[in-house]
């Protein structure tokens, strides 16, 4: 496994976690719902370096994403 695979995959289980406790959802649909988002392609494509991002940064845009139909980065 490469080091980008490997933080992918920890920031995926800190999203997913997060997601399915703050939102009293079962884990399978908090992965479903997550492995369908805009972020989730995001953070899976090494040329954007989502991965760098810690996870609390990626669960936020993935939190807009859901709130808004698109990813919004408010700081900017």
């Amino acid at each position: 496994m490469t080091k980008i695979e490997q933080l992918t995959e920890y920031t995926v289980r800190d999203v997913i976690e997060v997601h399915a406790i703050e939102n009293s959802l079962d884990v399978k649909e908090a992965m479903t719902q997550f492995y369908e988002s805009e972020v989730f392609e995001k953070l899976s494509d090494s040329e954007t370096q989502l991965y760098l991002c810690g996870s609390a940064y990626v669960y936020d845009l993935f939190c807009d994403e859901l709130e808004y139909s698109q990813i919004v980065q408010k700081e900017i």
